[in-house]
């Protein structure tokens, strides 16, 4: 096992990574794009590459992370919605052979599942939904719930009361705006401080990262921003990132005080209407149980939570940390418990 930071990886070991990504339609997320890794790394946060090589010296697997003292994470942590090493379809990696030069752990909490190597090392899994949006509005009226078909035919009814009340509804797909890309972020940080949740942007590298993916147009791969507006407001807008025919829902926002036209389902729909100009074939929601995620997806796939190490003082941790976490997640004193979750995090590093 070698370890390369991002920029130091070669023609050799990119070809390697497109190759046997494109083998594995288990990697079809975005996340899984060496575009996305490279986007991580150039906004503030250096990306380390293991790169596994066969005794002929053939490169036959590369994992992205972070190392954060002897702790590696996934690329793009605590923001990946899927992890794993990128190898071809149907081939294993040794989970263990990522502890050498001086890493000790491996966290994941979005492994997708499918390589038995990593069984002994998964703690728990939970579903990631999506939207079959082939064929489109049609298409995926098709496939999905009555629940799905509801409230799909009810946002085509509250963007007509939207144009009575706000103004013409304007939808844009896929748009390059720095002060709109700032507006998605800001309303993403109220939504964060009305909830009680970590502030995910409170590290400027990760507003970075979006800033960046917003410019970002590879062949395969790109950062894309949707708005729907009424009038003069925006109601609702996206920001995610896509690879080929996979789009992923990472940053969706609405405006509160126009909360009661249900200006996320409008935006989807316009989005599920698009996807063919696009080359959507999926959208991946991510994993959460949120109730609109419920009620808008065609499927599901799953992903794994756990911890790759030999040190069973760090194993014995990390079960009492879930312990607390789900106790956290029932309680109704989750606010203030939410300290100790992050402090039980932090004795992990």
């Amino acid at each position: 096992m070698r370890w390369l930071t991002f920029d130091a990886l070669g023609a050799r070991e990119l070809d390697a990574w497109h190759t046997l990504r494109a083998g594995n339609a288990a990697l079809d997320s975005p996340y899984f794009h060496p575009g996305f890794a490279a986007a991580v790394h150039a906004s503030g946060r250096t990306v380390h590459v293991a790169v596994d090589s066969d005794a002929d010296g053939r490169i036959r697997a590369l994992l992205p992370g972070h190392r954060e003292g002897s702790t590696l994470r996934p690329v793009g942590w605590p923001g990946a919605d899927f992890q794993g090493p990128i190898l071809a379809a149907g081939d294993s990696f040794s989970p263990l052979a990522l502890l050498s030069g001086g890493v000790r752990s491996f966290e994941f909490d979005h492994l997708v599942e499918g390589d038995a190597a990593f069984e002994p090392w998964i703690r728990s899994r939970r579903v990631s939904p999506y939207l079959d949006v082939r064929g489109g509005l049609d298409g995926y009226l098709g496939r999905a719930s009555k629940s799905g078909r509801d409230n799909i035919s009810q946002a085509r009814r509250r963007t007509a009361k939207a144009e009575r009340e706000l103004g013409p509804v304007k939808f844009q797909v896929d748009v390059v705006d720095e002060d709109l890309l700032r507006q998605v972020v800001e309303l993403k940080r109220g939504q964060y401080r009305a909830t009680g949740a970590r502030d995910f942007f409170a590290e400027p590298d990760r507003l970075n990262l979006l800033h960046r993916l917003l410019h970002t147009r590879e062949d395969g791969f790109a950062g894309i921003l949707s708005t729907v507006h009424a009038g003069p407001n925006l109601i609702a807008a996206h920001f995610g990132i896509r690879s080929d025919s996979v789009l992923h829902w990472w940053f969706p926002v609405y405006s509160p005080e126009h909360g009661k036209l249900a200006p996320g389902w409008m935006l989807l729909r316009e989005l599920v209407i698009a996807a063919p100009s696009l080359g959507i074939d999926r959208i991946d929601l991510g994993r959460g149980d949120d109730e609109y995620k419920r009620r808008a997806k065609t499927g599901d796939s799953t992903v794994c939570q756990g911890i790759v190490t030999r040190s069973s003082s760090r194993l014995a941790l990390r079960k009492l940390g879930d312990s607390v976490v789900s106790g956290v997640k029932s309680s109704p004193l989750a606010p203030g418990l939410r300290r100790v979750v992050r402090g039980l995090r932090n004795l992990n590093r």
